[in-house]
């Protein structure tokens, strides 16, 4: 016999993402006038025909956080104790449940008394590890994924720093910080930030069954700084060599980084003539002060070899780099020299070398850098430095039909500020 009861939705037993559905109305519709009423009508339902000693189960998932084991996330997803040690049992069988990814998603079905039934684990982005119950045990596979690829457009409006901004838009960190680097040579993000400046950025996504689980290389950007914008392109030709190239052709790659840090503030400037803080007297400074927390990574301005790595003098710990032509530059009070770097050493522009510290006459953690042609220091931050290699001609074509479409989204979210998928 059926008891009468009220409709009860029961949401249960999702894929990693729910559906999400959207209403509207047609433009022009009238919405006035138009007579409401509520009701309720009483119907039969079965009653439910539990399996779990009367308890149902559903999808949770979460996302592993900085340090956390199997047995920390199990709890988490509501797992009972007693269920947790034959899962950790079997998660022996594959070394990737002993050492979990952070900030990757795990996805438990789980049953209100803390039975586990499934869990599900992207490792990496061509991975799938499940751990399914067979009757009263656990079994785990590993298996190869295809995951989907989408090309993702978001924009912003900077009204204080370019991350709160990314933030603010929903970008992901590694965008942010790609955008900065193409960008860095032709924008001072110390200096040159603007409230109101704007950017746009198209990237790619990478999904499995609705679940992103990897963002992938920024394809295009457009940032506008005090009026003025600037696009870049990543392109790769026939020969394999890849870069970021203006509409145009110009490679954005210029031979010198504007900066040796992406996001820090200048506390001292070039000058003939400053009172040093610390032997309190009036004396020129010849170079660029970053202020910066003790251990910020410090990246070589560009393609160098080592020509010192050691303690010398009022500068500390300093590294000298030789680049082409008579170009040198230095990077002085360092807490700790970047691994394999020591005198002949090649360098790439953009490596990390060194880390920020407050080593020699130094009144607090900074950097302090230096530009130099033929040996004299010089201003870097009012000099023109040279451009890398431009677009081979023979590829020209093939670069302005292959970035055109990415152009066009770059034209549309100018007006626009609403993300949206292919």
């Amino acid at each position: 016999m059926f008891a009468k009861k009220r409709l009860i939705l029961v949401l249960a037993a999702l894929p990693m993402f729910g559906v999400v559905a959207a209403f509207g109305l047609a433009p022009d519709t009238v919405t006035e006038d138009i007579a409401q009423e509520i009701w309720s009508q009483p119907i039969e339902l079965p009653s439910p025909r539990l399996t779990d000693s009367g308890s149902f189960d559903f999808w949770r998932e979460e996302r592993i956080g900085s340090g956390e084991t199997l047995s920390h996330l199990l709890q988490r997803l509501g797992v009972a104790q007693e269920e947790i040690s034959a899962v950790l049992a079997t998660s022996r069988e594959t070394k990737a449940l002993g050492h979990l990814t952070v900030g990757r998603s795990v996805l438990a079905r789980v049953t209100s008394t803390g039975r586990l039934i499934s869990l599900q684990y992207l490792p990496a982005e061509d991975r799938l590890i499940t751990l399914q119950r067979v009757n009263n045990a656990f079994r785990v596979q590993e298996s190869a994924i295809q995951p989907e690829v989408q090309l993702v457009t978001r924009g912003g409006t900077i009204d204080g720093s370019l991350f709160g901004a990314t933030d603010a838009a929903n970008v992901p960190d590694s965008i942010a910080s790609q955008l900065a680097e193409i960008f860095s040579s032709d924008i001072d993000f110390h200096r040159d930030l603007r409230k109101g400046d704007r950017f746009s950025v198209i990237y790619e996504s990478y999904s499995y069954q609705g679940s992103t689980i990897k963002t992938g290389r920024l394809l295009a950007a457009e940032f506008v700084n005090n009026g003025q914008s600037y696009r870049a392109f990543y392109f790769r030709d026939p020969k394999g060599r890849d870069g970021y190239y203006s509409a145009n052709g110009q490679n954005m790659r210029r031979a010198f980084l504007k900066s040796p840090m992406p996001f820090t503030r200048i506390s001292s400037g070039f000058s003939n003539s400053r009172y040093h803080p610390v032997l309190k007297e009036w004396r020129a400074h010849r170079g660029i002060d970053y202020a910066a927390p003790t251990g910020t990574p410090i990246r070589a301005v560009a393609d160098a070899v080592v020509s010192f790595a050691g303690r010398q003098g009022g500068y500390g710990n300093l590294i000298v780099l030789d680049h082409q032509g008579p170009y040198s530059t230095a990077y002085g009070h360092l807490s700790r020299f970047a691994p394999s770097i020591k005198r002949g050493a090649r360098v790439n522009q953009g490596q990390v070398i060194g880390y920020v510290g407050s080593t020699g006459l130094a009144s607090g953690p900074h950097l302090h850098y230096e530009f130099r042609i033929n040996g004299e220091q010089k201003n870097p931050l009012t000099l023109k430095l040279p451009n890398a290699y431009p677009l081979a001609a023979q590829y020209r074509s093939l670069f302005a039909s292959t970035t055109q479409p990415l152009a066009a989204r770059l034209d549309m979210a100018r007006n626009s500020r609403t993300a949206f998928l292919d």
